[in-house]
């Protein structure tokens, strides 16, 4: 939006309507998302104490692991950011080496909650084992289903800025995928201090 649009609202254009209804619609996407993982940490909290006969929380969870995990996502935050001022500054090329930066960490991320979780089902804890364990891979699991799919997200915009430029249809997309990006490290933290924390102390 140019600053003349800013101050004058009356004078916004149909595209310009346009792309605010979108990120209006995309800002009411990411509420729908927090309240499904307000319900995830809320069922996680109540099975938490569940653990049955499978192993305690302690002797699964790593906290180096896990500070691995969070140092990848929050750099990877701030990666993203700097793409952003790129974007506005219209340095192009700036803009695909910090999202390609960005999708690294993110990849790196994926990675190792996979090997987490790969770890926990071989030493017996895996979803079916409590219900503690139940509700702790389907809240990690669905955060690494949404990080995994910033990722294909980021490959297409990536595609899209390399082929397009930073068209006004490119940018609105790369805000709201910057939306969506800072919304996980959000959700992660949340994780880290509700699941891990408590679980290893």
């Amino acid at each position: 939006m140019s600053a003349d649009v800013a101050m004058n609202p009356q004078r916004r254009g149909p595209e310009e309507e346009a792309y605010e209804e979108r990120a209006f619609g995309f800002w009411l996407y990411l509420m729908t998302d927090a309240i499904i993982f307000a319900l995830l940490f809320a069922t996680y909290v109540v099975m938490a104490p569940n653990i049955a006969s499978a192993p305690a929380p302690k002797s699964l969870f790593d906290l180096w692991h896990t500070a691995g995990e969070t140092a990848l996502l929050l750099v990877s935050s701030l990666t993203f950011g700097v793409a952003t001022i790129s974007m506005i500054q219209g340095k192009k090329g700036q803009v695909l080496l910090w999202l390609a930066v960005t999708f690294v960490l993110g990849a790196g991320f994926v990675a190792m909650e996979i090997m987490e979780f790969a770890g926990m089902i071989a030493a017996g804890a895996g979803p079916g084992g409590s219900g503690s364990l139940s509700a702790f891979f389907t809240l990690v699991g669905t955060h690494g289903l949404h990080v995994s799919l910033g990722l294909v997200w980021i490959i297409i915009l990536g595609l899209q800025v390399a082929v397009k430029g930073l068209t006004m249809p490119v940018t609105s997309r790369l805000f709201r995928l910057g939306l969506f990006w800072h919304f996980l490290d959000i959700v992660w933290i949340g994780i880290f201090s509700v699941v891990y924390l408590p679980g290893i102390m």
